[in-house]
């Protein structure tokens, strides 16, 4: 094979899987838990089930340029239908699993799918129930039969039975095939992902061949993976960080993709899979931590004393050690020790014994909740990354790792920061546009391949490392000219396993204000040891206890930011505990679980109007959605509190005004 040729050979994901049959062919590519027990094939098998799916494709009329949409949780099958789509010249449109009907019905329409791939009775009937709303699904595909028998089949078809007929097929299609795979190159869309749509309707993310494969090289090469990693799929698979770590990164490096039973066992399957290389976003961590934190609290009087003198040891040395930095001989031989007795068996419990590389993105981690995890001992670090940069803007190199920087650019990735402080990019990840949206494209990226990120932020001088302030639109002044970084004071809030999630205002204000949502596994665990009874979310939030654990957070987070002189005029003088959860089906978050700021403060105009009027108490209504989609009404009076800020300069606490 001459250069030419081989570089052809590595144009697209197929070219990639034909490589890896070849290659790694009796190394495992997937594994799947059903029934309690793990099934796994190999690259040659993957390859053989991915082909037999591409030519069921054909016979059923799927043409080049069709968009197919992909909607399940983690399942081998659904990324086999993905690279199959891909095989014929078609592309592959994962969606959110969780998406209720009206969502999906958008995605469906504006990409005008021909084929719908679904997992199981439940998503099939969301896609039959919003058909008329997208006229162009002529056929959907569903891999589990369950509860599906007495439908019409007309166009309703079993994805072990597609495949089947492909393979029956072979001789009459398998020269089509061929000629599509063949003919695939750098340019040609490999994917299109939905963003999750915080300030307005989602936008289809164009993605070539190009975008994941150069992306996947240089991250591979970068944290220096090979074909003996084990990764863990359980993020949606709608969103870009799976499809780069779960296809980009494994079919360049040729490494095995795991899918967990469910979400209920997900915790437990990490645990017997024991990845090497694994992703998560910070909600992820904080929710473990929580879970630690939960334990630690039942634990035996001697189980708190071992843990909290090794943990103190570990938050001193444990960075340190990871980075290879000098550490005294008696600090080493106490954190040998720590290891046997506490991060040892605590790593286990998580799922991180074997993690060699880890990664957090999607939005800040707390500072507190990072060092925990790397005192462990666990090489965790951060990325910063957007769908349109086929994840990978920033990267935390071995040695530099920070908490409160997200890295230095990664390979082939250039930056820069305008006037106004917005970050820039230029790489070849670089989205190729939004589908049928040239206006946003044209505001997002300009003619020479800057894009526009949204974020505030600054490169450190002398070491290169690029810190993020907050979303751009969210960055502003208070009252008195001082900056108003919200996301900065709701991380540190989130630090603590009580609270969940916090959404902080101020604004163009005199002072800060915030709402609090309670970590209803933390809290009730706290209120059951405590003898506080409770029978809903919203009771339990509402006690004068709870507020005043919560109030002990609030004011513990004013004086950590007090000590920040860019950030100290954002602490926060008065809050309310939330009487709901907010929830993407009530429109509050994202399918990825960011709040949408814009939805919040609009919801909850009557609290913010509270928070700054000197009101004690306040009267609300608010309507939600229930699991089955049913619309209701839920009330409450809600207490407001002040809480102590730390005047900026003397270190007096003053009660807020």
């Amino acid at each position: 094979m001459n250069d030419k040729s081989a570089s052809r050979a590595i144009e697209s994901i197929p070219a990639l899987l034909a490589r890896n049959a070849v290659k790694f062919g009796d190394r495992p590519a997937y594994r799947e838990k059903e029934f309690g027990i793990w099934q796994s094939w190999t690259w040659s098998e993957a390859a053989d089930e991915i082909r037999a799916l591409a030519l069921g494709y054909l016979q059923l009329g799927v043409a080049e340029g069709d968009f197919i949409a992909i909607i399940g949780r983690n399942r081998p099958a659904l990324y086999w239908a993905m690279v199959a789509a891909q095989s014929v010249g078609a592309v592959p449109v994962p969606l959110y699993q969780d998406a209720v009907a009206e969502e999906m019905a958008y995605v469906l329409d504006h990409c005008g799918a021909r084929f719908v791939i679904a997992e199981d009775q439940e998503q099939v009937d969301k896609v039959l129930e919003v058909h008329d709303r997208a006229p162009a699904i002529e056929h959907i595909i569903y891999l589990e039969p369950r509860g599906l028998r007495k439908y019409d089949h007309t166009h309703l078809h079993p994805l072990k039975d597609l495949q089947e007929q492909g393979r029956a097929a072979s001789q009459q299609f398998a020269p089509e095939l061929e000629r599509r795979t063949g003919k695939i190159t750098f340019d040609d869309t490999c994917v299109m992902l939905y963003t999750s749509g915080t300030t307005g309707r989602p936008k289809g993310v164009v993605l070539s061949n190009r975008n994941i494969i150069e992306s996947s090289k240089s991250s591979v090469e970068f944290d220096n993976l090979t074909e003996k990693e084990d990764v863990l799929a359980y993020l949606p698979m709608a969103w870009v960080g799976d499809f780069i770590f779960s296809i980009g990164q494994a079919y360049w490096a040729g490494f095995c993709v795991n899918c967990p039973e469910s979400n209920d066992t997900m915790m437990n399957d990490l645990r017997e899979i024991g990845p090497t290389y694994y992703f998560a976003p910070p909600r992820v961590f904080e929710t473990q931590l929580t879970d630690v934190t939960i334990r630690m609290e039942d634990a035996s009087p001697l189980k708190k004393r071992l843990f909290n003198y090794y943990m103190d040891h570990a938050r001193k040395v444990g960075p340190a050690i990871l980075d290879g930095k000098p550490v005294g001989a008696w600090d080493r031989l106490k954190y040998w020790l720590g290891n046997i007795v506490v991060y040892g068996p605590l790593k286990n419990v998580l799922g991180f014994s074997r993690v060699r590389v880890g990664y957090t993105a999607g939005e800040a981690i707390g500072p507190e909740i990072f060092e925990f995890y790397r005192s462990l001992g666990i090489n965790l670090k951060q990325l910063y990354g957007q769908t349109e940069a086929t994840v990978f803007i920033t990267i935390q190199p071995d040695g530099e790792v920070r908490a409160d920087t997200v890295g230095v650019p990664a390979p082939g990735v250039e930056l820069r920061i305008d006037e106004s402080g917005e970050i820039y990019y230029r790489s070849p990840g670089v989205f190729v546009e939004y589908f049928k949206n040239p206006e946003s494209t044209a505001s997002t990226k300009d003619a020479e391949g800057w894009v526009a990120t949204g974020d505030a932020g600054f490169i450190e001088e002398g070491t290169g490392h690029l810190r993020i302030i907050d979303r751009a639109k969210d960055v502003g002044k208070m009252a008195d000219g001082r900056l108003f970084a919200p996301k900065y004071i709701e991380n540190k809030l989130k630090f603590y396993p009580n609270i969940l999630e916090a959404v902080v205002f101020g604004d163009g204000r005199d002072m800060c204000t915030a709402f609090i949502n309670i970590d209803l596994a933390a809290v009730g665990n706290w209120a059951e040891r405590n003898n506080i009874a409770y029978a809903s979310y919203q009771e339990l939030a509402g006690h004068p206890q709870v507020y005043s654990m919560i109030q002990e957070h609030v004011e513990e987070v004013n004086r950590s930011v007090a000590q920040d002189d860019m950030l100290s005029g954002c602490q926060v003088h008065r809050f309310l505990i939330l009487h709901k959860e907010l929830d993407a089906d009530d429109g509050e978050m994202t399918r990825t679980r960011k709040v949408r700021r814009k939805v919040v403060a609009e919801k909850f105009a009557d609290l913010i109007a509270a928070l700054y009027d000197g009101s004690t108490e306040i009267y609300t209504e608010t309507e939600v959605t229930y699991e089955d989609g049913r619309k209701g009404q839920i009330s409450a009076t809600l207490e407001i509190r002040d809480a102590k800020v730390v005047e900026t300069g003397p270190t007096k606490e003053v009660a807020a005004q």
